[in-house]
């Protein structure tokens, strides 16, 4: 039996609610079961939408008739209900039938369906908000915690609205649309570039709703490499090679391992060029050295990279922080650095694997609630460094969870094969970097080779030219089933 609505606190105030709009509903269901009963599936209708207990019962029951393809009139909804024992509790079969004598026409089902939803979100808004009030009393809560609960169950309530559902004429137009941009512009992917013509290449750019993993043994780049993602998203442009789309993007990163002033610091001198450890130690730069870090200072302060280096972050919590982003600064890109130090405390009793899965689920949701890719790093276990003949990172070594493998849109593992102690093919091995990308849902996958200049922690295609054309290590075509 469905719950009854919340009452207003003891304030002897009905509340929202529309009856003469729920016998509107129901009338019309019995006039054209199977046209209103889609409709209200559409709108997101359930038996709780409804304010009245005897009117979620016979809703219910229609639904029940209508998945089983049966008639939905008077007769069969009587005898249903007769079946459960619930005919006498709404009112016997008269009580039916005047439901459809109160309703004009079912003309205007759509119109009476989106009443009843509109009373019920402003009731669960109602009741969720008393939870809060009543939570905000209980000893010893965190502040923070019940503030993101909150946050969290009013967010649940806006999921009530349910998801447009684009024509499909429209959708192949607009299939075509993109498709014809990528043709008409030679260096476009479809997705937001990287900044990195040979990433792009394989993984197709940077898509909105996608969980993208970039993960590598610690020491590897792998902050680097997203740090300098992150910049060409923010900029719209590699300042070396030219890739990009000159469309400068908001950009957040949550970093759990390093603080803003470090990762600031580190961001300023890898786009000027500057050896920060040396700079540090030696207390010098050169004039050259010291006009590229203004000029890297006045191109950064020009765009929006969004930093939070709150440690210990909830993955709840970060999901919240990047909603409110997103709303205010309309992100195009999110960083996170690394999935291992989130939290999810509620699984946490359960296991670390279970808790990694959770945080893993709960990256890839947030990806598609803000329609924004997801960058998100992660360490690899200790295999790669025990396995003697091949060293290289394979899937199964990402660390904690094979969650992660599953919910990835797009895997990436980062190798540096002169930390590794394998073989190097280029003329400078100490810069070689390889970013294998192992899973792709929607394309490729294969290496992409690269160089990484470590006292600047800056990547570049491996040309350092816009040509660069990619490694492809295996399959070329096989889309993942």
């Amino acid at each position: 039996m469905p719950v009854s609505a919340p009452s207003s606190a003891g304030s002897g105030r009905t509340p929202p609610c529309d009856i003469d709009a729920e016998r509107g509903v129901l009338g019309s269901a019995l006039m054209d079961g199977s046209r209103v009963l889609d409709l209200c599936v559409v709108h997101g209708l359930t038996p709780d939408s409804f304010y009245l207990p005897a009117h979620r019962i016979l809703f219910e029951a229609m639904s029940g008739l209508n998945t089983s393809q049966e008639v939905v009139d008077v007769v069969s909804l009587s005898g249903r209900l007769r079946e459960q024992g619930q005919l006498d509790q709404i009112g016997g079969t008269v009580w039916i039938a005047s439901i459809i004598d109160a309703t004009p026409t079912h003309a205007h089902a759509e119109y009476y369906i989106q009443r009843v939803r509109e009373k019920h979100i402003l009731r669960r808004i109602i009741d969720q908000s008393l939870k809060a009030i009543e939570t905000c009393y209980e000893p010893n809560r965190d502040v923070d915690e019940i503030l993101n609960e909150a946050e969290q169950a009013i967010f649940d309530v806006s999921n009530l609205k349910p998801a447009d559902t684009i024509p499909w004429p429209i959708q192949v137009k607009k299939t075509v649309d993109d498709i014809e941009t990528i043709l008409r512009d030679k260096l476009s992917t479809g997705g937001i570039s990287t900044g990195f013509r040979s990433l792009d290449q394989v993984i197709l750019g940077l898509r909105p709703g996608e969980l993208i993993v970039l993960a590598a043994r610690p020491s590897m780049g792998k902050t680097s490499l997203a740090m300098n993602i992150a910049e060409h998203v923010a900029t719209g442009l590699n300042p070396k090679t030219g890739c990009g789309d000159q469309v400068p993007r908001a950009v957040a990163v949550f970093s759990l391992e390093m603080s803003n002033d470090a990762l600031a610091r580190r961001l300023l001198c890898s786009r000027a060029g500057v050896n920060m450890v040396n700079m540090i130690q030696t207390h010098f730069l050169s004039d050259a050295g010291h006009q590229n870090l203004i000029r890297a200072a006045d191109d950064l302060s020009k765009v929006q990279i969004l930093m939070d280096d709150s440690p210990s972050l909830e993955a709840l919590d970060l999901r919240a922080r990047a909603r409110r982003l997103k709303k205010k600064y309309d992100l195009k890109l999110i960083v996170v650095d690394y999935l291992q130090l989130l939290q999810f405390s509620q699984y946490s009793k359960e296991g670390r694997q279970r808790e990694t899965a959770a945080m893993s689920q709960a990256m890839k949701a947030m990806a598609r609630e803000l329609h924004v890719p997801v960058l998100v790093l992660s360490q690899l276990n200790r295999a790669p460094e025990i396995r003697v003949k091949d060293n290289a990172p394979r899937l199964a070594d990402l660390r904690d969870s094979g969650a992660i493998e599953q919910d990835a849109d797009v895997v990436m593992l980062l190798r540096r094969p002169c930390r590794m102690g394998g073989k190097t093919d280029g003329d400078k091995p100490e810069l070689e970097a390889i970013v294998d990308i192992a899973k792709h849902r929607n394309g490729p996958v294969g290496e992409v080779k690269m160089l990484f200049y470590e006292t600047i922690t800056r990547f570049e295609d491996l040309t350092g030219g816009p040509d660069q054309e990619a490694s492809i290590g295996r399959s070329q075509g096989g889309l993942e089933s």
